[in-house]
Formats: C-alpha cells, sequence, structure tokens
C-alpha cells in the first residue's frame, strides 16, 4: 500500500490546480454569460438536449450548480429544464466523487481529519438518508458533501438517490426562477421563490435541532431560572 501522504499530496495539488484554473476563469472573464449560454444552445440546436448534462458536468467544475440551474431553466424552460438539471446535479455529484475516491485511492476513509470522522461515519451509516439530508443543510456546498463521500466508504447509489429526491425541490426552483427571468413576478416564479425560502428554513431548523437547539424556546434548556427560591 503506497504511503498516505501520497494521496494526500494528489488530492492537494488536484485543489490547487482546481482554485487557480477557476480563479483564472474569473479573473479573465472567460466565464460565459447567460446570453452567451443561450447563443451556444441556440447553435447546438437538437443536439443541446443531449449534451446538455455532459456540458452541466463540466461546468460545474467552475460555476456553482444553482446558476447552472438557473441557465437550464433560462435555455429550456421549467418543464424541460427541471429534469436536465437534475440530471446534471447528480451526473456532476457523481463525478465529482469518483474523482475524490480515485485521489484517495486505497486510503478512502482514512484521510479525513479526525474532527470530521463524525461527518464520515453519518455519510457511511445512513447513505441515501446522510445525502437527502445535507442537500436541505443551508449554506452546505454541495461539492463538499460530492468531495467528502468520495473519501468514504458511501456508495454510489446511494449518493444518486440521495441527490435525485433530497435535491429535486431546490433544482426545481432554481430552474423555474432561471426561466422566469423575463418576469419574476409570474406565478412560477414567485412560488420558485418561496420554496427556496421554505427549504432554506426547513433546512435550518433541521441543523438546529440536530445540535440540540430550540429556537423558539427562550433561555438555555435544562437551566432553572434564578430567584424565587427555586
Amino acid at each position: 500500500m503506497e504511503p498516505r501522504r501520497v494521496a494526500i499530496r494528489r488530492i492537494a495539488i488536484y485543489a490547487a490546480v482546481s482554485i487557480i484554473a477557476v480563479g483564472t476563469l474569473a479573473l479573465t472573464g472567460n466565464i460565459p454569460s447567460s446570453g452567451e449560454a443561450r447563443d451556444f444552445a441556440d447553435d447546438l440546436g437538437a443536439l443541446a438536449v443531449v449534451l446538455y448534462v455532459p456540458l452541466f458536468v463540466l461546468a460545474n467544475f467552475a460555476i456553482t450548480w444553482p446558476i447552472l440551474a438557473g441557465a437550464t431553466g433560462l435555455l429550456f424552460g421549467t418543464a424541460v429544464g427541471t429534469p436536465l438539471a437534475l440530471a446534471g446535479v447528480t451526473a456532476a455529484s457523481l463525478t465529482q466523487m469518483a474523482i475524490a475516491r480515485k485521489l484517495a485511492g486505497e486510503h478512502r476513509g482514512g484521510l479525513l481529519p479526525q474532527r470530521t470522522r463524525r461527518v464520515e461515519q453519518f455519510l457511511t451509516d445512513n447513505g441515501a438518508v446522510a445525502v437527502m439530508e445535507s442537500r436541505l443543510v443551508p449554506l452546505l456546498p454541495w461539492g463538499v458533501v460530492n468531495y467528502s463521500g468520495g473519501l468514504t466508504h458511501l456508495s454510489y447509489g446511494a449518493m444518486a438517490f440521495g441527490t435525485v429526491i433530497g435535491g429535486a425541490p431546490k433544482v426545481f426552483a432554481y430552474t423555474a426562477l432561471g426561466g422566469s427571468l423575463d418576469d419574476l413576478t409570474s406565478p412560477e416564479a414567485l412560488v420558485a421563490a418561496a420554496l427556496l425560502v421554505v427549504l432554506a428554513l426547513g433546512g435550518a431548523l433541521f441543523v438546529a435541532r440536530q445540535l440540540g437547539v430550540h429556537p423558539f424556546r427562550r433561555g438555555t434548556p435544562g437551566v432553572a431560572k434564578a430567584g424565587n427560591g427555586e
């Protein structure tokens, strides 16, 4: 078995190259705008639907998935765009997971820092349910879950199923918003915005419950109030 430090070095080099590449694209203005993406899709014609998922996977290395989902809605509309975006998000998740697993080699399951072992155990023990819950947590980058899953013993099936089920509401919402950019007061846009708010609040409450915090209860649980001889 190769030394553990070799796998860590591979992962560090991959992370550094990715950051440099994305930073270079951003600084040089080479990340395409929504208008350029629409023109590109128009030029592809009927092939746009066939090629969109592979292109989504490639673009997701530099552009976050909510922006890509919005672009999908802009290009194809909500009805066609939602399943396309969901397929793209799922394929991108599996691709990033596979890259991390390849980089980890024989050391998967033993590379995460000690303080994050609970995360690894949670992913491994709960599988698809853990992935579904992670997709609902606000402000948790999906890429972090994808790459972390590759460093654990989480199965690809669990990643795919958890992403499809847990991610579908958010994917629909961002795709619908992208498809309604011309009229953000349309019923479709308002429903999408309301859904994102509900998902954010629900995710925040879920996190609070997991941490043992009660956002609607005053004071610290289990601590008696002083005074009145109590």
